[in-house]
């Protein structure tokens, strides 16, 4: 651990003097909320959410997301000791033979009629906050009977 944050506040003192710009891929979602400015949120090779990290860990919208970050260990035990889990069920699918829709409704804990046969467009649904779920689904002319969220 102590060679990472050494190579972690190495990127970061590269970045203020040099201006640059990192792309930062990872599983380890605390390293992420240290280093990043923005996150995006991917599953089976699609973008489920993008947001400034702030918003994205306080107010996450993917179901996806939501559930990676309930995973997440909180260094305070009160906190940690309430905290609740969202357990994924369901099948992971195989990302050469993603299901029809949405790639996360076999596994979604919210999934809807919509979801297992129209892909949701990936959209921004404030200002710098975008998510591909049905959820947060805008009307649109060519939906039936007025649907959408």
């Amino acid at each position: 651990m102590s060679i990472q944050a050494q190579v972690v506040n190495l990127l970061e003192v590269l970045q203020d003097r040099l201006g640059l710009t990192y792309l930062f891929i990872s599983h380890d979602l605390s390293m992420v909320r240290h280093i990043a400015d923005r996150v995006a949120v991917m599953y089976l090779g699609k973008m489920a959410e993008l947001a400034p990290r702030d918003v994205l860990y306080a107010h996450p919208l993917h179901p996806y997301t939501e559930a990676l970050l309930s995973a997440v260990p909180d260094p305070d035990p009160d906190i940690e000791r309430y905290k609740e889990r969202i357990i994924l069920r369901g099948d992971v699918p195989s990302a050469a033979n993603p299901p029809e829709g949405c790639n996360f409704c076999t596994r979604c804990p919210r999934v809807m009629d919509i979801c297992k046969a129209v892909e949701p467009v990936f959209q921004e649904t404030e200002t710098g906050h975008y998510v591909a779920c049905h959820l947060y689904r805008r009307s649109t002319d060519n939906d039936v009977g007025g649907a959408g969220a």
